[in-house]
């Protein structure tokens, strides 16, 4: 099904899964539309929205081109690209999530590897519902392929900077590896989307690159690497994360652990 602005949800076989609905009196009507809407049409054909020019012009050979996935979607191949660090991080983000997901549960972009169908078992656990949105329709019919016909999960055709979603809908975000790949204002508009849909008191897990410590080698040798095949990367090298975080949360230093010599972070934001 599609809704009028030609976004479309893209949901497993089974509706009759999801718990803990986000209220409609809170829901725009477009959104409202979209959760009622029962089972998607994946056509070809059907309208999405636009790509962000940044998105095809920088990665459209890792997560645009039907053969990025193919590719990439593999444990060793994601773990060489991480230098190994694909299972810590990954684990680190979901211990902070917790083992039990009752209601709400937003996850920002799709990622590589087993992290949704890991994050969707703590949110049956819990009985709530899962969200995840991405701008690119392959990348969520790559996820609903790993994930069971009654999983608790809706995968929505957002941006993550224009999210059509209520505020305060969801008690928790978790955004894996994602602002390392966005400009400077899209990763501002895409926090500010965030602070606004996740619940007062809810909390928001970030994990992404970081500026090595300086006896790291990575520190050196890395940064041509990625000033060529992820040119926004180099932003959080030189500022915090708070740096394009809206007011009030930009002001305040929040619970931050570096991994592998500081080349990764996570950081921790209460609503």
């Amino acid at each position: 099904m599609i809704d009028p602005k030609g976004r479309r949800l893209l949901r497993g076989p089974s509706s009759a899964q999801e718990t803990s609905p986000i209220p409609p009196a809170a829901v725009r009507p477009s959104v409202l539309a979209r959760t009622k809407a029962g089972l998607p049409v994946d056509s070809a054909k059907a309208p999405v929205i636009p790509i962000p020019s940044y998105l095809s012009e920088h990665y459209w050979w890792a997560y645009i081109h039907p053969r990025a996935i193919r590719f990439f979607d593999r444990p060793r191949i994601i773990d060489f690209i991480l230098w190994g660090n694909y299972t810590r991080l990954r684990t680190a983000a979901l211990a902070e999530m917790g083992d039990s997901l009752p209601g709400n549960s937003l996850q920002v972009a799709c990622a590589y590897g087993d992290l949704t169908p890991q994050l969707c078992r703590r949110v049956a656990a819990g009985g709530g519902r899962l969200d995840v949105i991405d701008i690119v329709p392959i990348q969520l019919r790559n996820v609903r392929r790993k994930l069971p016909s009654d999983a608790p999960v809706r995968l929505l055709n957002m941006d993550s900077a224009d999210l059509d979603l209520p505020d305060a809908a969801y008690d928790r975000a978790i955004v894996y590896l994602l602002f390392h790949e966005q400009p400077e204002d899209h990763r501002r508009r895409t926090l500010a989307e965030i602070f606004r849909v996740v619940k007062p008191g809810g909390k928001v897990v970030i994990v992404d690159y970081a500026k090595p410590r300086w006896w790291n080698p990575w520190r050196y040798w890395f940064r041509p690497v990625l000033a060529t095949l992820e040119p926004f990367a180099l932003d959080l090298w030189a500022n915090a994360l708070t740096t394009w975080m809206p007011a009030p949360w930009s002001d305040q230093q929040w619970p931050r652990e570096s991994y592998f010599g500081g080349l990764y972070q996570k950081i921790v934001v209460t609503r």
